[in-house]
């Protein structure tokens, strides 16, 4: 008989927000990344920071767009690590793998260190990580409370920026690139272990409360079911669509906020508020979509955020040559509240289509569309460097987004 979510099921929730605040360093990447870019590529870089040389755009966007390709590429066998194993053991592997990662980016001191370092081995280990949360806290809820609990759950990933961004600052300048990744590292490390702990699976026989809760997990199916649906294939591109908009404002929000304040002002010098602000916006937009999307609908709720995010990100290069501040944060937080949206909604879609028993392999494959994203923020950067403008790759963007509405809408299911 159907019961009530046991206070250890919040607790659960909790410790995944933990978790992946943590996790989610990926947010704050344009903090470093406006270090990098700071002075001529191949350049040396002066104290604290001796041993790196400046990076181009192009180059400072690789290991961001290695450690999101291996991140998703990590969900695949982090989320069989959970259904096999639990999250305990996903969780405790991601947090050794990122610290490792942080540790030899700082130490390498160059390039290649980064894309090792932060790109594979930091990358890998957010998924591993990552694939353990969302599930293991989705177990203890029926479908009525599903939206609210996932974004709840990666409302921690998003609102990592919120702190990581100022804090990176910060150490960057007291002492430098190295010691703010080593640091970094260490500090996420110690978290994951001890939050990774609370992360349990429901006892054996337990059946949450909600309407249709009993046949919606009496009816999960496997990845190799799965992955032979249409339903899939529109998920993955949903997955695609939604990301990548976030994630090219994600990559170059420190440099935007510096582009429209003007060199020598507060704000140009600090382009970490952006980002922070970012995270407060992608956290409430996970939570809040997450909620909502619970009442009317999951495909409703991705066409409104797409729709408004697709003409937030058109006006963003007009914001930018009016060197307008106030509208740069409304137009980035749209964006970023669709993106933070967008990944709430995905690990519920897949788990109302396809049950929750299986959902972290299932949700692993539908995040490979997140993953595929990092190649429209990599495009963007190549393209700045050849034009000096960002505004093509926001526009690509926004017609990438609005096709991902579309194919929402065609693809609605009759129960929504």
């Amino acid at each position: 008989m159907p019961t009530p979510a046991p206070a250890r099921g919040w607790t659960v929730v909790a410790a995944g927000v933990a978790v992946n605040l943590c996790l989610g360093i990926l947010y704050a990447w344009s903090v470093w990344k406006a270090a990098l870019t700071a002075g001529p590529p191949g350049e040396p870089m002066p104290s604290p920071d001796e041993g790196w040389h400046y990076l181009s755009d192009a180059q400072a966007t690789v290991a961001y767009a290695v450690c999101g390709v291996t991140f998703a590429l990590g969900m695949i066998p982090g989320g069989r690590v959970q259904d096999r194993f639990g999250p305990r053991v996903g969780v405790t592997l991601g947090g050794l793998c990122l610290a490792a990662g942080c540790v030899v980016a700082g130490l390498a001191k160059s390039f290649a260190g980064l894309v090792v370092g932060f790109g594979l081995l930091g990358g890998g280990g957010m998924g591993l990580g990552y694939a353990a949360a969302t599930p293991a806290a989705v177990r203890w809820f029926g479908p009525h409370r599903r939206g609210l609990v996932v974004g709840l759950v990666v409302g921690g990933y998003g609102a990592a920026a919120v702190y990581i961004a100022p804090l990176a600052r910060a150490l960057i300048d007291a002492y430098g690139l190295t010691g703010s990744l080593v640091a970094l590292g260490a500090g996420f490390a110690a978290v994951v272990l001890v939050a990774g702990r609370l992360l349990v699976l429901p006892p054996a026989g337990y059946v949450p409360g909600g309407p249709a809760a009993a046949a919606a997990a009496a009816d999960s199916r496997p990845p190799r079911e799965m992955v032979r649906t249409p339903g899939y294939w529109l998920l993955l591109f949903l997955m695609f669509a939604s990301a990548q908009s976030g994630l090219l404002v994600i990559a170059n929000a420190a440099g935007l906020l510096e582009q429209t304040a003007g060199a020598g002002s507060w704000l140009a010098a600090n382009g970490w508020v952006l980002a922070a602000f970012g995270g407060v916006v992608n956290a409430l937009g996970r939570v809040c979509t997450g909620f909502y999307s619970d009442r009317v609908g999951r495909s409703a709720a991705y066409a409104l955020n797409g729709v408004i995010a697709a003409a937030a990100l058109v006006a963003t290069p007009f914001a930018v040559a009016a060197g307008s501040v106030p509208l740069l944060f409304l137009l980035v937080g749209v964006a970023f509240w669709q993106y933070g949206g967008g990944l709430a909604l995905l690990p519920a879609f897949t788990a109302d289509r396809y049950g929750p028993r299986h959902l972290g392999a299932n949700y692993g494959l539908v995040f490979l569309g997140w993953g595929a994203a990092f190649l429209v923020p990599q495009l963007a950067g190549v393209l700045k460097d050849r034009t000096g403008s960002l505004d093509l790759a926001f526009w690509l963007s926004a017609g990438v987004l609005a096709a991902g509405v579309a194919a929402c809408l065609a693809g609605r299911e009759r129960s929504e």
